[in-house]
């Protein structure tokens, strides 16, 4: 039993796994509940499937503009739990695609200590570096919502686009970056997690969280036009949020994953069109 032990104290990778499967399930859960908006996210993908729920929803549920924001609809606490919002789904939505890169690199850092080299680079502190990026797009994605819900081109009920042109501009906008040379990079880097480590590799605590930085930095140069999409189908959507992770999930992880990303592209600008056309 002593033994065991030990070896779970060298290893850390159980200790990994359960604490990133808790930070995951902690987001996800929070994130189902409302995120502190007053309607839960099954409730406001309901009323986006069947528009005829939406009364009922208003009155029963959603206080968050009035409550949070006050007359001016600017509010500290409004985007201080508008980034929350987003960071919550940010983590539930990558968190699983990062995992593969995160566990790679502790089972480096495992068979290092095992062969007795004097490892200091933490895969807690690297995670923590990624989810450190995920943070700063929350909080320019919050400021965003707020400033497009003053404007009206959102909705500030349901969080989603009221306006053909904002949609169509978000989907050409989503659709070029799919093709882009940047985002082929980005999605190189993600991709070859052992090369990644190898060119990139830093120690210690510091060194680990700027590799997770790192990392982060090209997760978000992969995706970022395609999270601004939950401003065109409704930001606490679920059917969205659950479409963009698995195309997420098939670039960064699949055999095809490139092709798969041009061929979303493509998809998005026939979407664009028809949603001018319509």
């Amino acid at each position: 039993m002593l033994a065991a032990f030990e070896r779970l104290a060298r290893d850390g990778r159980p200790v990994l796994v359960t604490a990133l499967g808790l930070i995951f399930a902690a987001a996800a859960l929070w994130m189902l509940w409302g995120a502190g908006m007053g309607m839960t996210a099954w409730a406001m993908t309901r009323a986006a499937l069947f528009p005829h729920l939406l009364g009922f929803e208003a009155e029963t549920g959603m206080k968050m503009g009035r409550n949070l924001a006050g007359p001016a609809g600017w509010s500290l606490r409004y985007v201080a739990l508008m980034a929350l919002m987003w960071w919550a789904m940010m983590i539930a939505m990558m968190l699983p695609s990062a995992l593969p890169m995160i566990l790679i690199h502790a089972r480096v850092v495992a068979r290092g200590r095992a062969r007795g080299h004097a490892m200091r680079a933490s895969p807690g502190w690297f995670a923590a570096g990624y989810l450190a990026v995920w943070l700063g797009f929350s909080v320019v994605a919050a400021v965003m919502q707020l400033a497009l819900v003053e404007t009206g081109l959102i909705s500030g009920m349901m969080l989603w686009s009221e306006s053909r042109w904002l949609s169509a501009g978000l989907l050409v906008l989503a659709a070029a970056y799919q093709v882009s040379g940047l985002k082929y990079r980005c999605l190189v880097e993600c991709r070859s997690p052992m090369e990644f480590l190898a060119r990139h590799w830093r120690d210690g605590a510091w060194g680990a969280f700027g590799m997770g930085h790192r990392h982060g930095a090209f997760c978000l140069g992969c995706c970022w036009p395609l999270m601004l999409l939950l401003f065109v189908g409704g930001v606490m959507n679920l059917l969205w949020i659950a479409a963009l992770a698995l195309l997420v999930l098939v670039e960064k992880l699949a055999g095809p994953g490139v092709a798969v990303a041009r061929a979303g592209g493509a998809l998005l600008l026939v979407w664009a069109a028809a949603t001018l056309a319509v």
